[in-house]
């Protein structure tokens, strides 16, 4: 991530901080907050966190699945570059005392490993991803765990976003989206193995509340029909560096 970069994406920390951080990203309404909470299942599985393990969040925003993680005991270092979304991050003063929340960017993440899991929700389509993922591989045990969720190109809204940016303003001006097939070679030309790649989530933020059991439904069997799930909302990342 070049300095540019790192700029844009502190200023966009702070447009988003000063404003309804969670309903700008969708987290808010009734069907977000379902959203977020299989999110952070998904993530958390994944990545097999719990008491004793040691984990590195990155992007951690404004604590919102940082909380949801450190529910499974694990201890977890928290960065993120932005000050403005962390300083909403400590006033949520998740409690156990397994939380560290420290800013800086994930470039500056050495002395913090290795890590048995680093995870994260929507934040590597921020970085440059080649660099990110050479990266990760490099600070996780062997045998360790990258588990992530994404906006997935192919849904047309995610597209929309990244390819007409002055209707969307929530979006930050280098930020992109992933296609699976892609990312899975990038992610195989960068060492790791047992690859999972799978879209999913056609539950919109804004679904009403009264047909949220209905779009749940219809979510569900669209993501296990073929070509048809390629175009679901989200990806689920799950990768191994080798033992």
């Amino acid at each position: 991530m070049t300095e540019t970069r790192s700029e844009h994406e502190i200023v966009h920390g702070r447009y988003l901080a000063s404003n309804d951080t969670e309903a700008i990203w969708g987290w808010g309404t009734p069907a977000g907050q379902l959203r977020a909470l299989r999110r952070a299942k998904l993530i958390r599985e994944g990545a097999n966190l719990g008491p004793g393990s040691l984990a590195l969040e990155i992007g951690c925003g404004t604590g919102l699945f940082t909380q949801m993680f450190a529910e499974t005991g694990a201890k977890i270092i928290a960065v993120d570059i932005s000050p403005d979304l962390l300083e909403k991050a400590r006033k949520r003063q998740i409690t156990g005392g397994n939380v560290q929340f420290l800013e800086k960017r994930f470039e500056d993440c050495d002395v913090d490993g290795p890590f048995d899991a680093i995870i994260g929700s929507s934040i590597l389509h921020h970085l440059d991803f080649e660099a990110a993922i050479t990266k990760i591989f490099s600070l996780l045990k062997p045998g360790g765990v990258m588990s992530f969720a994404e906006p997935n190109m192919r849904n047309p809204q995610v597209f929309a976003e990244r390819h007409f940016r002055r209707f969307f303003p929530y979006t930050s001006p280098d930020e992109t989206a992933f296609i699976r097939t892609k990312l899975a070679q990038d992610l195989e030309k960068a060492g790791f193995q047992e690859i999972s790649i799978i879209p999913y989530d056609w539950l919109h933020p804004s679904s009403p509340k009264a047909l949220i059991p209905v779009v749940k439904s219809l979510g569900n069997l669209l993501e296990k029909i073929p070509l048809l799930r390629e175009f679901a909302g989200s990806l689920y990342i799950k990768a191994n560096r080798p033992a």
